[in-house]
């Protein structure tokens, strides 16, 4: 071999493999950090911790997490979008393997999804869905089923008759924008049903008060009243208490533990009952599938029922 040949092929050589080693990860991206780390770690971005239904979510994902010998990094958004969005730019840049989702906003967060895309660790939404992105799997209750459960319930206890106010949650969000399509769907043929008002409360319990109490300045003669989650449901009740209001049938969504117990009390006469725990135990089940190399379901759906005072435990 002449001697400047040599050189020429070790260059060549050197070039390939730093090429190489520049490509992306293959569709096993999960599994392949994994392996490279020992110990997988996923990252888990929830709304809020404001909030018992996403607490509970937290706190069955972090056991689940023990349970599978996974390394669980959870982030509270505190309902801000920008801070949800930087917290998952976080967790891309930690490497984590799987990264869960419960969005602020479906469509915010977008783009945070599409970094992690870029960086090839795959996404699971919980509850909420993305309106951008990839998503290898959503976990979820049918939100528009919930809300029509919610809205017979509520026409047959008003015997589909008289004015109904109804809280939305979040703009922007998958839940708020499938229940109220759902309530919507389910009061549409009541025609002596009237909605006087239907305004955001952000499923907030303090907003969900106050926005009730402004509402019912105007309308004292309300029959009903349909809060996209529990704690704006709680909120309206102590509106309505206030206002020494009776009889005003009130239904919430989630079955948070006040909310069932405000319901064995006979204040709140139903809940749709998601079920927060099991969510957080799919979601890290999904993802522990996903660093094993294996396939998983684009939609993971999970049941729904409707907790009034006769079956309430």
């Amino acid at each position: 071999m002449k001697p400047w040949i040599k050189p020429l092929l070790i260059g060549a050589i050197a070039l390939g493999l730093a090429a190489c080693s520049k490509q992306g990860p293959d569709s096993n991206a999960a599994s392949s950090a994994a392996s490279a780390g020992g110990e997988p770690t996923i990252g888990l971005a929830v709304s809020t911790q404001n909030n018992p239904f996403f607490v509970t979510l937290r706190q069955a994902a972090e056991a689940e997490a023990k349970a599978q010998g996974i390394k669980l990094i959870a982030v509270d958004a505190q309902d801000d979008a920008a801070k949800q969005i930087a917290s998952i730019e976080d967790l891309i840049q930690k490497k984590v393997s799987v990264i869960l989702i419960n969005p602020t906003d479906s469509d915010a967060i977008a783009n945070a999804v599409r970094e992690a895309n870029n960086a090839k660790i795959p996404v699971i939404t919980i509850d909420r869905a993305v309106n951008g992105g990839e998503v290898v799997a959503h976990i979820a209750s049918d939100n528009i089923e919930g809300g029509r459960m919610a809205a017979k319930f509520l026409m047959d206890q008003i015997k589909h008759q008289g004015k109904v106010i109804e809280l939305e949650g979040i703009p922007g969000s998958s839940a708020a924008r499938e229940r109220g399509q759902g309530f919507g769907e389910g009061i549409k043929d009541a025609k002596d049903v009237q909605v006087v008002a239907k305004q955001p409360a952000d499923f907030d319990r303090a907003k969900g008060l106050t926005v009730t109490e402004n509402i019912l300045q105007g309308n004292k003669d309300v029959k009903g009243l349909f809060a996209q989650n529990d704690e704006m449901a709680l909120g309206a009740l102590q509106a309505i208490q206030a206002a020494g209001l009776k009889d005003v049938v009130v239904v919430g969504f989630d079955a948070t533990t006040d909310a069932i117990a405000a319901v064995k009390a006979g204040t709140l006469a139903a809940t749709v009952q998601q079920k927060p725990d099991l969510m957080g135990k799919m979601a890290v089940d999904t993802a522990k599938q996903l660093i094993d190399g294996k396939q998983v379901p684009k939609s993971i759906p999970v049941p729904l029922n409707l907790v009034t005072k006769d079956n309430a435990q």
